[in-house]
């Protein structure tokens, strides 16, 4: 959390900066229409890569479509309402995360929990048979564009290797590119991201504050929490009167991705025109080097942006195995069941508290903020919620123990005082966290929702609540536990 806002006024302060700089100027910018525009892309934006639509099947496009205006039609495209600086705010955008089963994406203190796309080897059940296609058709437009993500890939790493060793004898560059290509590997994308945007909707739309490029439907910004070098792959899709728009529309009224690098004011940025069916990718590091917007065009539009997430700590496996390893130093006495904890070293008893306050915030807090959206397409997650519940009660559980522990006299004061050092911040954490949940959850905003989208404050219960075998507010608990320390007696 820390580290966040460490970051989040880096950029503050970096934004500040440039804008001062600028004062009431622009900063150059071009597009396909100017001279120079080519020669800027391969020297400065070389690892962009635009496929017209007349390159992706005729079929795909018309499944896709299909598949977009069924997430429509079904009310599955959602507006969050997520945290910047502290500031909740609701997107202006509308979307819903599909993906591999388990899989999550974090930006903006938000998790979105993918709906499981359709691969044929797994058994969900669908709320009904065409959103069970739309996200089998998601399924299939992400594989298509992983393999067009390695044609690109391999083709900007042989144009490359062919500049380098341009002084090289044929024979050597063959071996050199073969040998290259063999060791790269590229990830398969995991979660797409569609987003539905109606600039009819979108009457407080920001001017994009740099070139003087438009109106920004999303501001700059680098995708969050994926893999390092991992391509970003985005299929375009507008329309018009809830039919496919298939003739070309004049330049000033498409949609537009810009691009620039990040916090350079010297290198002229890009403004890319988007006809429905194009796709963009951007390939390697460049997300991370490079920053890019979204400048409205006239029409409605889809996107689907496909990515590799993070997979090491946003899938339910990572947290179902997280907490499994918490509860390991739970014993269960049969008979009486009676919980009793296997040890009280100081490390296990921290690190369980950690997990306990990892699942509480990062997941079931999260999930449960974000209404009952997630009803809308499949039960997946609504059950893998339900079994997290349940391992987060039996943390609960084991919370209650450790204080019961530390109260008992057999401890010296040394050994009080490290076990109190180590839990009780992880404790007051949870507390001010619970707080401020419930505060995020009774927002203005969060008021504003549909009834079926409104943020829902769960875990909560009532202090005189027997199945909880503690407080919800941990305000006592924290003073009984703050009274044991050398300093208060």
């Amino acid at each position: 959390m820390k580290r966040n806002v460490l970051v989040d006024r880096e950029k503050e302060t970096k934004k500040q900066k440039l804008l001062e700089q600028l004062g009431d100027a622009h900063l150059q910018y071009v597009t396909p229409k100017d001279n120079g525009f080519n020669q800027l892309w391969r020297t400065k934006y070389a690892k962009l890569a635009i496929h017209e639509a007349e390159q992706t099947p005729a079929k795909l496009h018309q499944v896709m479509q299909k598949a977009f205006l069924t997430l429509f039609k079904h009310g599955c495209l959602f507006q969050d309402l997520v945290q910047l600086k502290g500031k909740d705010f609701l997107t202006p955008v509308s979307r819903i995360l599909i993906g591999q089963p388990g899989c999550t994406y974090k930006y903006l203190n938000t998790r979105l929990f993918a709906v499981p796309w359709h691969d044929g080897n797994q058994n969900i059940k669908y709320n009904t048979e065409d959103l069970s296609d739309a996200c089998k058709a998601f399924y299939e437009l992400n594989e298509f564009l992983y393999n067009q993500t390695k044609h690109e890939l391999h083709k900007f790493t042989t144009d490359k290797q062919r500049t380098e060793l341009s002084d090289v004898s044929p024979q050597q560059i063959s071996f050199h590119n073969t040998e290259k290509c063999n060791q790269e590997e590229v990830e398969s994308f995991n979660v797409t991201l569609i987003n539905y945007m109606n600039p009819q909707n979108m009457s407080y739309l920001r001017e994009e504050p740099y070139f003087g490029m438009g109106k920004m439907a999303v501001s700059w910004h680098h995708d969050e929490n994926l893999v390092e070098q991992s391509t970003v792959a985005v299929y375009n899709y507008s329309y018009q009167d809830s039919a496919p728009q298939t003739c070309d529309v004049g330049n000033e009224s498409k949609w537009h991705v810009g691009l620039k690098i990040a916090w350079d004011i010297e290198t002229p940025g890009l403004a890319l025109p988007l006809n429905p069916g194009d796709s963009y990718f951007m390939l390697d590091g460049l997300n991370k080097t490079h920053q890019h917007c979204v400048i409205v065009g006239s029409q409605p539009r889809f996107s689907s942006t496909h990515r590799v997430a993070q997979p090491y700590t946003a899938t339910l496996k990572y947290i179902q195995s997280r907490c499994k390893t918490a509860l390991e130093n739970l014993c269960v006495i049969p008979g009486t069941g009676e919980s009793k904890l296997k040890s009280l070293e100081t490390a296990i008893l921290q690190q369980a508290e950690e997990i306990h306050n990892e699942v509480e915030f990062d997941w079931l807090r999260q999930f449960w903020f974000q209404g009952k959206r997630y009803t809308k397409c499949s039960d997946f997650w609504v059950s893998a919620m339900a079994e997290l519940e349940e391992q987060w009660r039996q943390l609960e559980t084991m919370t209650s123990l450790v204080v019961e522990e530390l109260v008992k006299e057999y401890w010296t004061q040394k050994e009080r005082d490290l076990l109190l050092k180590s839990v009780l911040p992880l404790l007051a954490e949870r507390h001010d966290l619970r707080k401020e949940w419930r505060k995020r959850c009774k927002c203005r905003l969060a008021k504003s929702l549909p009834m079926d989208q409104m943020p829902r404050c769960y875990p909560y219960w009532k202090e005189d609540e027997l199945s909880m075998p503690l407080p919800f507010d941990l305000s006592s608990i924290l003073s009984r536990l703050e009274n044991l320390t050398w300093e208060n007696i």
